[in-house]
């Protein structure tokens, strides 16, 4: 380039006169210099590239102090990559292996699925130990990894702002191990997704492993079923199992078993190893070694009255870790300010005698909670000046003895959204909506929302995704006209923004078409359903998971708006698309199966109906286990079905059964709790028992109004089925004034042509036929 550019000045030294040959020189050096400027500004760019990727990396991720990052060998203390302390004690030196680290972490215990992990790591891929907050999941990763994988560049994000870059990393790094301790806060659309681990463990030439931990509560947290209505939401869900599927899961027990406790007394001579052996049939090994019982007690203990000086107690530090432990079981996973503890403590304080504790000053139960306790760990563990984190043992523990229903108090709730980061407050409100706390949800989203239009601007993606969320709590409050709203807001910005054929578009308009089916607009709802299944099909084409899904919702239309047949063959497609593609026990078969179970018992095919619901259920019960959401859905079809065959007996006993599992598992007040109090009260109705039936819909009728408010489309099905009841006991003039009253809400919520409002109706008109007043309606 440099020969060629200085064509002009060669030419006049050889005196080459000729027009066309010095123009044509001086228009190649031009062309050469814009090139080589154009290159010039591109090497520029690249490089600013490498230098903010690598500012990320020594910002964001464990670096040595020359800001580079370590291999496995080079990162020598396994207390930065999240591995409880245990307790210093004098231990034989002549024994020790790591001088370094040995008074901080004793002597590892082999775990009787090290040889497994040590294989998977050899072979490369996603490795994901689950356990208990305790368990040693981060001290049997550390240990295998240095034992299979000392070479390797190690890259461990210490924050999910980390993320990107790091994912970048491993993907140009030839051998590397990615670390996440703590998956559940990585994952997520805005995390590590299926994406982004393929691109990570994609190809080939290399040698690559993701080795993530994440506690056993976390899990159930993640893995259970889509708490949303909406496409949105289940997408969300979809998306996280899926990151989740990808793994190799290898589970650590919190106790240690015989052949690990034998190892551990061959190392003995560590004396906190025989410390924890003597107490190895109440707690497990790691659990006792980083003093998790201990510092249990100490908490608790710290709740007793400060009145002897000369054993102070610390009542108000407690309340600050109760705060903090409840915090965080609300969803909220980033460090805590002390301000917000400050401001939320007073509640637990006060639960527990208030000024009668004599709590001390606020400096001094600071200094207290922050103090680390057997050398080990703190209760409340510093990030920084203004942040900290609690003991994840604590959390865990209260998490586990907590009863259902026993959820963390509103008013803390809404103490922490009116001053939390957005993806805090969208973490509380996914927990508030699964716990059926559908107002608390709506606070989150709704402060979420706030914060991410005025920060990131109203046509941002997550902000798109906070409005999305909105519709899931608003349907779920039965606020449909505000659902559809927010839902065609969404729509249009995405069409305008993203196109009418992206496949987040695609999806806000099923959500909206979901949105009209549970207006009574079915003609609407079928016509938005099959211009998205038009367009999946083309652009996706007929077998993607999208398409089959648009394929399922449409057949939910057909069902709503009497077609069985229609619905029938629509089901029975997707369902052998899905059986072929995704086998026959994927969730989404099972899906189609359940939906066409209940097309067959509305064709009266109920013997059909009956075979596809045990089929399901017995799958649900054998994979998800008997007590998941969705194993208990398939025992109340089940029970309905039954009820048709006219085995209303056995139908008693599966609502009984369903009841019984949900009001332990999720609570008295849930709603899918009160959905099986209502569909027990209409079983026993069937069976003539009209006083027992009263009484299960007066209650359920109570809760729903508190709960859920008066005019929610669940409150105002167990009033219909209050009014039927009262009307079998002969009281008709009660069960008019029932009839009247839920025939006016659904009339003014729900419009004079809603399915549930022309119920009302026929219901209003049976009672006054039976008064001898027909005319009166």
């Amino acid at each position: 380039m440099a020969l060629l550019a200085t064509a002009p000045a060669m030419l006049a030294t050889f005196k080459v006169t000729n027009q066309w040959a010095v123009g044509a020189a001086a228009g190649g050096a031009a062309v050469l210099v814009a090139v080589a400027a154009v290159w010039q500004e591109r090497y520029k760019r690249a490089a600013q590239q490498r230098d903010e990727q690598t500012l990320k990396i020594e910002s964001g991720c464990l670096v040595l102090p020359n800001g580079q990052l370590p291999t496995v060998a080079q990162a020598a203390d396994p207390l930065r990559l999240g591995v409880h302390p245990a307790p210093i004690m004098a231990v034989d030196p002549t024994q020790r292996t790591t001088a370094a680290t040995a008074e901080r972490v004793p002597v590892y215990v082999p775990r009787d699925i090290d040889a497994d992990l040590r294989e998977q790591l050899a072979r490369g891929g996603f490795v994901l130990l689950v356990g208990d907050s305790t368990a040693g999941k981060s001290r049997a990763a550390y240990e295998a990894m240095h034992a299979t994988l000392p070479d390797h560049l190690l890259i461990a994000p210490q924050d999910r702002a980390a993320l990107p870059a790091a994912l970048a990393q491993a993907a140009s790094t030839r051998r590397c191990v990615l670390w996440l301790s703590d998956l559940e806060h990585y994952v997520g659309a805005d995390g590590l997704t299926r994406t982004g681990i393929a691109r990570v463990l994609g190809g080939t030439g290399h040698h690559r492993v993701i080795l993530a931990t994440l506690r056993a509560a976390e899990q159930t947290r993640l893995t259970s079923g889509p708490t949303t209505q909406d496409e949105a939401g289940r997408v969300a869900h979809h998306e996280v199992r899926e990151a989740l599927e990808q793994a190799h899961l290898l589970r650590v027990q919190r106790m240690f078993s015989a052949a690990e406790q034998q190892r551990a007394r061959a190392r003995e001579w560590d004396p906190r190893i025989a410390d924890a052996l003597a107490h190895a049939d109440a707690y497990g090994l790691a659990e006792y070694l980083a003093a998790g019982p201990d510092l249990l007690r100490d908490w608790q203990d710290a709740w007793s009255p400060n009145t002897d000086p000369a054993t102070p107690t610390h009542p108000r530090a407690a309340a600050l870790i109760a705060a903090a432990v409840d915090i965080r079981r609300a969803g909220h996973t980033a460090p805590l300010p002390r301000s917000l503890l400050e401001a939320t403590h007073e509640h637990y304080l006060t639960q527990r005698g208030g000024r009668r504790l004599h709590p001390e000053p606020l400096p001094t139960a600071w200094e207290w909670a922050t103090k680390p306790r057997r050398a080990t760990t703190a209760l409340l563990q510093p990030e920084d000046d203004e942040h900290v984190q609690v003991f994840d043992y604590l959390t865990d523990t209260i998490q586990r003895h907590s009863a259902p229903g026993d959820h963390v108090p509103a008013d803390v709730i809404q103490t922490v959204l009116a001053d939390c980061a957005p993806r805090d407050a969208a973490d509380i409100a996914t927990t508030a909506y699964a716990q059926g706390r559908y107002q608390l949800a709506e606070i989150g989203l709704r402060a979420a929302l706030e914060a991410r239009d005025t920060t990131l601007g109203p046509e941002h993606p997550d902000t798109l995704t906070s409005r999305s969320d909105l519709v899931d709590v608003l349907w779920a409050l039965g606020r449909f006209e505000e659902a559809e709203a927010e839902n065609r807001a969404v729509l249009n910005t995405q069409t305008r923004v993203l196109g009418p054929e992206h496949p987040n578009t695609l999806t806000s308009r099923s959500n909206l078409a979901c949105v009209l089916w549970a207006l009574g607009r079915l003609v609407e709802a079928e016509a938005e359903n099959r211009a998205v299944l038009n367009v999946r099909t083309r652009v996706l084409g007929p077998e993607h998971p999208d398409t089959l899904t648009s394929r399922n919702n449409l057949a939910g239309v057909l069902w709503a708006l009497g077609r069985f047949e229609e619905a029938e063959a629509e089901n029975r497609a997707v369902l052998n698309v899905r059986t072929r593609v995704l086998g026959p026990e994927h969730p989404d078969t099972l899906t189609s199966r359940n939906n066409l179970a209940l097309v067959l018992a509305d064709l009266g095919r109920f013997e059909e109906a009956e075979a596809e619901n045990r089929a399901v259920l017995n799958v649900r019960t054998r994979v998800l286990g008997p007590e998941h959401p969705d194993t208990l859905t398939g025992r109340s079809n089940l029970a309905l079905v039954l009820a048709n065959l006219g085995r209303v007996e056995e139908a008693e006993a599966e609502n009984r059964a369903v009841l019984n599992v949900r009001t332990r598992v999720l609570g008295p007040e849930h709603p899918d709790t009160l959905t099986s109090r209502n569909n027990l009260a209409l079983v026993l109705r069937a069976l003539g028992r009209f006083e027992e039936a009263e009484a299960e819909n007066r209650a359920a009728l109570n809760v729903c109004t508190r709960v859920l408010g008066p005019e929610h489309p669940n409150t105002l099905t167990s009033r219909n089925n209050l009014a039927l009841v009262l009307a079998d006991l002969g009281r008709l003039e009660e069960a008019e004034a029932e009839n009247r009253a839920a025939l006016n809400v659904c009339t003014r919520v729900l419009g004079p042509e809603h399915p549930n409002t022309l119920t009302s109706r026929n219901n209003l008109a049976n009672v006054l036929g039976d008064l001898g007043r027909p005319n009166d309606l």
